[in-house]
């Protein structure tokens, strides 16, 4: 018996997904892998990218390089969601105060748990969204989003900070993070490189208070 045509078609759509995921999947690894967020961040590379964009459309993707001016502004974060489910959204940088002396590893710049679907402006806000400010002299800094699929809602035992304060930010990990919640593996992520520029000043102005 011969498989009709619409069979043959279906199975070549499902094929040609299959295909995509896994060329995805690689990509994502050897972007992370490439870049040492895995394993300075992560151990294991999650299996898609996450869309980053910023003002005027501008990507935040595979490592390219931007400046901490481009970046001042909270990004539009999206995923294909399940819209019952609830996500956590990580971007630290982990190469504080420095990729060669990272004593501060990592210093946390954004973290939004229990986002329904995708709407991240319905999370709950744990860190206020602080852009790049790597110190003069300190080279490209890593700037690496994380998205978890949570197992349902959960309650995060923890100091919920706002976008003009430092406290909770240094010496944050993002695994230690998941591990203490059961988050699993993140199922998509993305990263920019960024270094010094004139905007630096007022984001470190900003993380002490406006003062």
């Amino acid at each position: 018996m011969f498989p009709n045509g619409r069979s043959v078609r279906l199975f070549a759509v499902f094929a040609f997904f299959g295909l995509f995921v896994c060329i995805q999947a690689n990509d994502v690894e050897n972007a992370f892998e490439e870049h040492k967020v895995v394993p300075d961040v992560i151990d294991i590379a999650p299996q898609q990218f996450l869309d980053v964009i910023y003002d005027k459309g501008i990507k935040a993707e595979k490592g390219v390089q931007l400046t901490p001016t481009q970046v001042k502004n909270e990004p539009t974060v999206m995923w294909a969601a399940d819209e019952d489910a609830y996500y956590s959204l990580i971007m630290t940088d982990p190469d504080a105060p420095s990729r060669a002396e990272p004593k501060f590893r990592e210093f946390r710049h954004w973290l939004v748990a229990n986002i329904p679907g995708n709407q991240v402006e319905k999370g709950e806000v744990i860190a206020g969204y602080v852009g790049s400010g790597p110190p003069k002299g300190t080279g490209l800094h890593r700037y690496v989003f994380l998205l978890y699929k949570q197992s349902g809602k959960i309650t995060f035992n923890e100091k919920h900070v706002a976008n003009n304060s430092r406290e909770e930010r240094p010496n944050f990990r993002a695994a230690k993070f998941a591990e203490k919640y059961n988050l699993g593996s993140p199922i998509a992520g993305n990263f920019f490189q960024a270094e010094w520029d004139e905007y630096v000043p007022t984001v470190h102005k900003q993380l002490s208070g406006g003062n």
